[in-house]
């Protein structure tokens, strides 16, 4: 059994190691310590049943009932010694999962399955906690029980100590078997819970979906076949458990009649006597548990060493958005940043694929300026505004802040930087005001009403049932769409950050509110540059410039009224009213209709 996925652990272990050993200790104790009872029993009859000295039954007794004793006791230290450790233990593997998770890439967390992972942070790791409080040590106490109890039936009498022997032979060829099955089937197994926790997560998420549709009994289907599937492989271990504790059941039976046939023809031969027969019999039967138990020990072992397995397929993956030493920054400094924005020479592809999403992109924003992406679907929008907060990096050139590669500024503080609201609003259970006070943490209530106010979601919270402690349920499913990518993009300019990115937040309200919302951040936040992917001429009108994007490059950029007259592909973007709506647009004072930096930096990207 390769057992290199537990033994990663010990970092971990050694930290309490002599509690534990403490703990393996007192569990060989309590199971050892049932071998001098039969020693006992054999002395009491060879000695005062034998004598029919009843004054001799006293020490015997008082020695049975003193082994009774010690066994609760150290039954009782165990565990009170081993839960405390266990669960510490259980809190620094959870703990280590969830931040791997927190700083991997948003590719690689698309190319994990959301119910594989949960799997692996919940059952896999109970698992493990319950292997190294109970599996442990009964694994390593269970075979020296059989051990000490072999070489005690040895003393008593050779040959009963050979019959053991002769049993271990088809026990560890049973047990070598039994092993490279179980594994494989064991790991399968897990890795089908995954796939079920995935499908119940989906199904729950998509309720709206599965019943509006009708496809309920879709999903039904879906998740009958499997859990059927695990219904076959939880089965197949079954079976292989139930011809393994077969065995080691007959097995032990088989010994303890030998003992008897061959203790009884002792006895009449003269050659052993009826104690030492009954000692050596009740010893079988006390090993009798352990030899079981192996049983359930191993198979124990075997689905720790997959969930441990496991464990480590996640947190063996590399960090590949870390600070430039390979460190992640905790104390973000971002009081010194302008918000210039570069995009120099960026290409972009996913790890899956060697197509390019963006490619020779060339972008410079001044700060405090705003910039409209649009383009048509696929063309990368998305992409270029994960590259600002590093939600992805890039694969050729570099985004710079301020002159910087961001991949030279620690990875908080570029995130502390940077503020996103997404056309996808992802809102948490828990209140309005921490959703909001998210983007900001130690804000006070103040600052979040006007968040809220500037993104035109104060009138709807002001009446909900509590206010800004409303609970917004998971997903903040209990509020509309618009609600929700209102209660998102407050959380996003809180902050008064340096840099704004817009994913088309606010795709599911109406074009009046939008116009609200976007002249409010123009007035609140005139100092941070913006760049909002846009998808209606209403919020291209409201750009200090808009840049056109297609097949990965910038291929026109200039103003919206400039784009209209000049750009065939903007006007079909923008659609058959984009002129009218364009044109009667207001632009508001104090900003400059395309600056000079923003007109200027198509050349790679493509032509205007």
């Amino acid at each position: 059994m390769k057992v290199r996925p537990l033994l990663r652990f010990w970092p971990d272990l050694r930290s309490r190691i002599g509690v534990y050993i403490a703990v393996l200790a007192l569990t060989l104790l309590a199971n050892a310590i049932q071998l001098v009872i039969p020693l006992i029993t054999g002395h009491i009859i060879d000695g005062p049943i034998a004598d029919r000295e009843l004054s001799g039954l006293w020490l015997p007794v008082l020695g049975v009932l003193a082994i009774g004793i010690a066994e609760a006791v150290a039954l009782w230290g165990r565990r009170i010694l081993v839960a405390p450790v266990v669960a510490q233990w259980e809190i620094t593997w959870r703990s280590r999962l969830f931040e791997r998770l927190q700083y991997t890439s948003v590719a690689v967390h698309d190319s994990w399955e959301s119910g594989q992972l949960l799997s692996r942070a919940i059952n896999d790791l109970s698992q493990l906690r319950r292997f190294f409080a109970f599996g442990i040590p009964f694994l390593v106490a269970t075979p020296l029980v059989i051990i000490i109890g072999t070489i005690v039936l040895t003393v008593l009498q050779p040959v009963f100590g050979l019959i053991i022997l002769i049993m271990a032979v088809p026990t560890v060829a049973t047990v070598t078997v039994f092993e490279k099955r179980y594994r494989t089937v064991s790991r399968r197994s897990q890795d089908t819970v995954g796939e079920i926790t995935t499908e119940v997560e989906e199904s729950i998420q998509g309720i709206r979906i599965l019943k509006s549709f009708g496809r309920s009994p879709w999903a039904a289907q879906r998740f009958s076949r499997l859990s059927r599937r695990f219904q076959g492989l939880e089965v197949r271990k079954a079976k292989l458990d139930s011809w393994f504790w077969s065995v080691l059941i007959l097995l032990p039976t088989l010994a303890q009649a030998a003992i008897v046939a061959v203790g009884t023809w002792g006895v009449v031969q003269g050659w052993t006597t009826i104690g030492t027969v009954v000692a050596a019999v009740t010893i079988s039967m006390v090993l009798r548990m352990p030899i079981e138990m192996l049983g359930f020990l191993l198979a124990d072992a075997l689905m720790a060493l997959t969930a441990a397995a496991r464990y480590w397929e996640v947190i063996d993956i590399r960090h590949d958005i870390t600070d430039a030493d390979g460190r992640i920054e905790d104390t973000p400094d971002v009081g010194r940043y302008t918000g210039e924005l570069d995009f120099a020479d960026v290409d972009f592809h996913f790890a899956d694929t060697d197509r390019d999403t963006l490619r020779s992109l060339d972008l410079h924003i001044d700060p405090g300026q705003t910039v409209a992406i649009v383009g048509p679907t696929g063309s990368g929008k998305t992409t270029l505004a994960s590259l600002i907060p590093r939600l992805q990096d890039v694969t050729g050139g570099s985004v710079r802040i301020d002159g910087t590669d961001i991949r030279d500024l620690p990875v908080n503080e570029v995130r502390n930087l940077v503020s996103v609201a997404f056309e996808d609003p992802i809102l948490f259970s828990t209140s309005v005001a921490e959703n909001v006070s998210m983007g900001a943490p130690g804000v006070d209530e103040d600052a979040i009403w006007q968040a809220l106010e500037i993104t035109a979601a104060r009138d709807f919270v002001e009446r909900l049932p509590e206010g800004l402690d409303t609970q917004v349920g998971e997903q903040g499913l209990s509020l509309s769409g618009g609600q929700r990518q209102r209660l998102a993009l407050a959380r996003a300019v809180i902050g008064q950050p340096r840099i704004l990115v817009l994913d088309d937040p606010l795709s599911a309200v109406d074009v009046d509110t939008e116009d609200r919302v976007q002249r409010a951040l123009r007035e609140i936040l005139p100092d941070s540059t913006t760049l909002i992917i846009a998808h209606r001429p209403s919020t291209s009108a409201l750009a200090d410039a808009v840049a056109v994007l297609d097949g990965g490059r910038i291929v026109a950029l200039g103003t919206h009224e400039e784009l209209l007259e000049s750009s065939p592909l903007y006007r079909e973007l923008m659609g058959a009213s984009a002129v009218t709506q364009g044109r009667t647009a207001a632009v508001p004072a104090g900003r400059s209709s395309a600056g000079p930096a923003a007109t200027g930096q198509a050349t790679k990207g493509g032509a205007q």
